[in-house]
């Protein structure tokens, strides 16, 4: 009898461990996770079959039940192992890309509106020579009165009139 030894060379290359395996069961369904997690106009964008469209509606439905919720999104992962998935992860860093700049944009925004109630008219140049549409005489007046505000302990209508006024005439810039 010839007893062949089995050698690393012989091991099959698509052996995964079973933690591998639960890794990638885990990775799937994490990215069930954000797909439920989408709001419908960016969920449209995803390249997705109508199994997968459906499950994703019912795991909408499933939002507030924590359980069954869980459940779900095991179902959701174990329906995406046999698809590819790069397509679907390749749209979803584009939506989180574009959120991102757009939270650092509003962020940047945020920091100029702070900078004028803080430094007065050093900020208001500062802001003036970044923005040449902006009107020297409205910020004034709407730092003014957002001071004004804050030392009565009034809600913070100018102080929101002030961001949306910069985010108006910065946004195009950031």
């Amino acid at each position: 009898m010839n007893h062949q030894k089995n050698t690393q060379d012989d091991w099959d290359d698509d052996y995964v461990s079973k933690s591998g395996q639960k890794r990638e069961a885990a990775a799937l369904q994490k990215l069930g996770e954000e797909l439920v997690n989408l709001k419908p106009a960016e969920l449209e964008r995803v390249p997705l079959d109508e199994d997968l469209i459906a499950a994703i509606a019912m795991g909408h439905k499933l939002k507030g039940k924590h359980e069954a919720l869980r459940r779900h999104l095991q179902y959701v992962g174990k329906m995406m192992r046999n698809r590819d998935t790069t397509e679907i992860k390749n749209v979803l860093d584009q939506i989180h890309s574009r959120n991102n700049s757009t939270n650092a944009r509003l962020h940047k925004l945020e920091q100029w509106r702070d900078r004028l109630l803080s430094n007065g008219d050093d900020a208001i140049n500062a802001v003036i020579g970044e923005c040449h549409t902006l009107e020297r005489q409205k910020l004034r007046q709407l730092i003014s009165r957002a001071k004004k505000e804050a030392a009565a302990n009034q809600p913070p209508a100018a102080f929101r009139e002030l961001f949306k006024y910069l985010r108006e005439h910065m946004d195009e810039q950031l």
